[in-house]
């Protein structure tokens, strides 16, 4: 009888050495334009810890397509914003996202999206040449223009794109910055990079292999 009992226990033991711990999500979120990094331990309580997500827009790519919240529904995105006649770090930026570009092409899942900050001067036809003239193929790579107001405020109130201090700023004062924003497919802010450094476009890389591997 002790036998059987000790043998149960042992069991007991056994099966709760091997119960599934809570999974500790590799990728902090970031719900506030001060780029607090939350940490969740459970998936499920996502939707209520982190309530601030991409919101909706609808603009044109460089092929006169429009491009809206559908089109990255579903899917990892990486965004950021430049123009064309930038003469400073626009270059650079457009050079190093073309890393990111040329190592994840074949990746269905990933989007990538170029936001035109003086879309009064960034065309479609601009836009297209812009792509064409920086030798880009990927066509999940879209350049958007659209209306300044909308591009503004979906950049500082849904990207942070610069960070707390642009979140304040008045809508017609000019946007410029270096940040990339990585958003999972929740279009949950996951991640913010220097987009000068090519450095961190192997750290962008390595996190969305991350966010896939969350799925």
């Amino acid at each position: 009888m002790y036998r059987i009992v000790f043998l149960l226990l042992s069991s007991v033991l056994l099966f709760s050495c091997f119960e599934k711990k809570p999974e500790v999500l590799k990728l902090p979120y970031y719900n506030e334009p001060d780029f607090t990094p939350v940490f969740i331990n459970n998936k499920d309580s996502v939707a209520e810890k982190i309530p601030h997500v991409i919101g909706d827009f609808s603009f044109l790519n460089q092929d006169k397509k429009v491009i809206t919240q559908k089109d990255i529904e579903g899917k990892i995105h990486v965004a950021n914003f430049i123009f064309t006649s930038c003469g400073s770090i626009c270059p650079v930026m457009t050079k190093n996202f073309k890393l990111v570009s040329d190592s994840l092409k074949d990746d269905p899942n990933l989007v990538l999206l170029s936001y035109s900050v003086t879309p009064w001067i960034d065309s479609v036809p601009v836009l297209k040449r812009y792509k064409a003239r920086n030798e880009i193929k990927n066509t999940n790579w879209h350049f958007l223009t659209g209306n300044k107001n909308e591009i503004y405020k979906l950049a500082r109130q849904s990207y942070f794109a610069e960070e707390d201090i642009g979140f304040s700023k008045d809508s017609s004062e000019f946007l410029h910055t270096e940040h990339f924003i990585l958003v999972d497919k929740s279009k949950r802010i996951r991640g913010i990079y220097n987009g000068t450094l090519a450095l961190e476009m192997q750290k962008i890389m390595e996190d969305i292999k991350a966010l896939e591997a969350e799925e």
